[in-house]
C-alpha cells in the first residue's frame, strides 16, 4: 500500500472554480474517483461523456479527462453493508494544460 506521502492532491476544476479534491498517487486514480460522482447511466455503453479537469496541487498542470458513470448490480460476494447496485466509473486521458494565471 502506498504511504501518505505517495499521494498527491487533484483539485476539480468547473468553470475556474476548484470544489472538490481528490487523491491518489496518479492523476487516472484522482479522475476514476471524480468520474464516480458523474449522474451514472443505466449502462456503460449508454453513458454520457463529460470532459472533467483536474489542477494538481502545487503545479499548474491541469488534465484533462474525458469521462463517465454506469450502475452495475453488485457482485454475488459482495458484503452485507453494500448496496445492491453500484456506480462504476472511467476515464479517457485528453491531455494536460499549463495554466498561467495561478
Amino acid at each position: 500500500m502506498a504511504r501518505d506521502s505517495d499521494k498527491r492532491n487533484f483539485a476539480l476544476r468547473e468553470d475556474g472554480d476548484e470544489s472538490s479534491v481528490f487523491s491518489g498517487g496518479t492523476p487516472r486514480q484522482a479522475a476514476l474517483k471524480a468520474a464516480r460522482r458523474l449522474d451514472p447511466a443505466d449502462s456503460e455503453d449508454d453513458a454520457e461523456r463529460q470532459e472533467i479537469r483536474l489542477r494538481e496541487k502545487g503545479t499548474h498542470k491541469v488534465h484533462i479527462y474525458e469521462a463517465w458513470a454506469w450502475v452495475e448490480q453488485a457482485p454475488d460476494d459482495k458484503p452485507d453493508w453494500m448496496p445492491g447496485d453500484i456506480t462504476k466509473g472511467n476515464v479517457s486521458k485528453e491531455g494536460v494544460e499549463h495554466l498561467d494565471d495561478i
